[in-house]
């Protein structure tokens, strides 16, 4: 189970930074905690103590989103649920609600957060792989000498490894920006081993934009987690896929260009199929959505297999 001896509720970011140096080297930083509580469970990580919970979800400078130019500033405290409810961001970030309806469950969705699903950096989680498609970077903050200073890095850079980030002592992620696409048809594939509260075996985000008589492919985005240690962006299938018609045979390839990136170590043709299988149905249902018609010709994986 999870403990502490202090629970603390800053209101603000520099209160936050406070209690961190008040509690130098025995604090953690939460916002909603529904990656910390099943962490800490008994069979996991065992009993977990910290002297000290900061929890950030009531800093206001954390709180909303902001258009800047081409670019959208997500607030480090945006949950999952916002991406479904809050119509701003529905219309800003249309793959986003795809995403969320399959994230847990409604409860858990009001709670998680974008910005903590990223830095718990599960090589398996849903909200980087679209995040990565979108260009997305993260803003990090602290505190030295009473000044506070920031510095950027590029979502592939920043998350490195299985539960391992660039995020440094004294730290607070504070936003993710990301490329605004309008026009753009958008996917996100998932499959885990249940159907509720579904933790992804492999999950794929996909982004299509086309030229403007429709017949060919303009942009492609594509992001895969859960066959890796990091989410990937899959540039071969983009670069193929640039500038071509429209056409089944040519989506089909694309498809088995990233069947080799699969490196688990266990059910390894199991994942390569459903690469293969989620990538082609993720572009024909971004295509749907731009109104082409690709539907595959072979049946393909349900969206949450039991296999």
């Amino acid at each position: 189970m999870l403990n502490c001896d202090e629970y603390l509720t800053p209101g603000t970011l520099d209160e936050a930074f406070d209690l961190m140096e008040r509690h130098a080297g025995g604090y953690r930083i939460v916002a909603g905690a529904t990656d910390v509580l099943p962490w800490a469970r008994q069979g996991r990580a065992g009993d977990v103590h910290y002297p000290a919970l900061i929890d950030i979800s009531r800093v206001a400078e954390l709180e909303g989103f902001e258009r800047r130019g081409d670019r959208l500033r997500l607030g480090a405290n945006v949950t999952f649920s916002d991406f479904m409810n809050d119509p701003g961001l529905r219309e800003a970030l249309p793959i986003m609600p795809q995403v969320a309806v399959w994230f847990a469950d409604d409860q858990i969705r009001e709670q998680a957060t974008l910005a903590g699903n990223i830095i718990n950096a599960s090589p398996a989680a849903d909200g980087t792989p679209p995040m990565i498609a979108l260009n997305g970077s993260v803003t990090l903050a602290r505190r030295r000498g009473g000044k506070r200073r920031e510095r950027r890095l590029e979502l592939v850079d920043f998350v490195t490894g299985p539960a391992a980030t660039r995020l440094e002592e004294g730290e607070i992620l504070t936003a993710i920006e990301c490329d605004l696409l309008a026009g753009y048809g958008t996917a996100f594939e998932k499959v885990g081993h249940r159907r509720s509260l579904v933790i992804s075996t492999v999950c794929v985000a996909c982004l299509v934009k086309l030229d403007r008589e429709g017949r060919r492919f303009e942009d492609v985005r594509l992001a895969l987690a859960g066959v890796g240690p990091v989410p990937a962006r899959l540039d071969e299938c983009e670069s193929f896929l640039a500038g071509k018609p429209v056409a089944a045979e040519s989506v089909r390839e694309a498809a088995r260009l990233p069947m080799g990136r699969v490196q688990s170590r266990t059910r390894r043709e199991y994942r390569r199929e459903v690469v293969f299988n989620f990538v082609e149905r993720a572009l024909v249902d971004a295509l749907a959505a731009l109104g082409v018609d690709l539907t595959p010709q072979e049946p393909v994986l349900q969206k949450v297999s039991h296999g």
